[in-house]
């Protein structure tokens, strides 16, 4: 059983660490090359980085990689009390080791990809509740229904998060996950604003476990064993 948990908290650790790594890393690379990645190069790698994770490690763990996305499934019943907490210091842990590694590569920026308002804080974190309700009422459609659903699920949910990105990546930047905010904030010292990154998608996907249950019923939250993944075909 022990072995078995260290099992899933590895795989949410290592897919933290693939997502921060190149999503942050790539918000980097654009800055150090004078815009070489561009604007949409980094929501296409923030996308791609999720389905890749979400293939690699969704029948191992779920593929959270998000403490937002465990915390709603931990709210809609889905997910075991137990398992809560390792899973986010899993998730946290992981995007800490990838913003630790970005450092040691290029020491002098500011901000190693850290989520920051471009304008209104206010703005952002209303911004950042709306996307993750967004994000996480996909997760439930694509986690539930016909089989072929589930097979797909890895380019749905990071089509997603690219298409979000893409749009709401200049306001807030677009981060509907805590763990992808706390890593490269902790690391570059930039905590000031990290608030909206860390309320806004706890707060975005608990509205959506309510507006799944009210358009779903009973289905959003029926009860699977873990993992609890898009990948998992319907019992």
């Amino acid at each position: 059983m022990i072995y078995a948990s260290w099992r899933l908290w590895l795989a949410e650790l290592l897919g933290s660490f693939m997502l921060v790594f190149a999503g942050t890393g790539a918000i980097i690379i654009n800055d150090v090359s004078q815009g070489t990645i561009t604007h949409v190069g980094i929501a296409a790698t923030f996308g791609l980085i999720v389905c890749t994770v979400i293939y690699t490690y969704g029948d191992v763990s779920g593929a959270h990689i998000n403490p937002a996305v465990t915390f709603a499934f931990w709210l809609a019943k889905r997910f075991p009390t137990q398992q809560l907490l390792p899973y986010i210091i899993s998730q946290l842990l992981g995007a800490c080791l990838a913003s630790f590694v970005l450092l040691t590569f290029f020491p002098q920026h500011p901000t190693l990809g850290a989520t920051l308002p471009a304008n209104s804080t206010l703005v952002a974190f209303i911004l950042e509740i709306i996307l993750s309700w967004w994000l996480m009422t996909v997760i439930f459609g694509v986690s539930e229904g016909a089989k072929e659903k589930g097979l797909v699920a890895g380019i749905v949910v990071g089509g997603v998060v690219a298409l979000e990105a893409m749009f709401a990546g200049p306001i807030s930047g677009a981060s509907m996950n805590p763990a992808r905010s706390f890593g490269p904030a902790l690391m570059s010292g930039n905590l000031a604003s990290l608030w909206p990154y860390i309320a806004g998608p706890l707060i975005g996907t608990s509205i959506a476990v309510f507006s799944c249950r009210w358009v779903q019923g009973d289905k959003c939250c029926q009860s699977d064993p873990l993992p609890s993944s898009p990948l998992d075909p319907p019992q």
